[in-house]
């Protein structure tokens, strides 16, 4: 029983974790990278923080 605990904590804190570096790294790439008005992902930060979000929470959950 008391080696399910941290394995269920895991499970949840991961895609947490992925998550808020997904935004990070939107936010970084958008900074770094992103263009001017032409790209509907990388033309605003919000856009950027959601999409790098979306993706760090699809690949936390694997």
């Amino acid at each position: 029983m008391e080696g399910e605990k941290p394995k269920k904590r895991m499970q949840i804190a991961k895609p947490i974790i992925f998550v808020f570096v997904g935004g990070i790294m939107g936010f970084l790439y958008y900074n770094f990278i992103g263009c001017n008005g032409g790209c509907s992902i990388t033309s605003t930060p919000v856009n950027s923080i959601i999409t790098g979000a979306l993706l760090g929470g699809i690949w936390g959950i694997k």
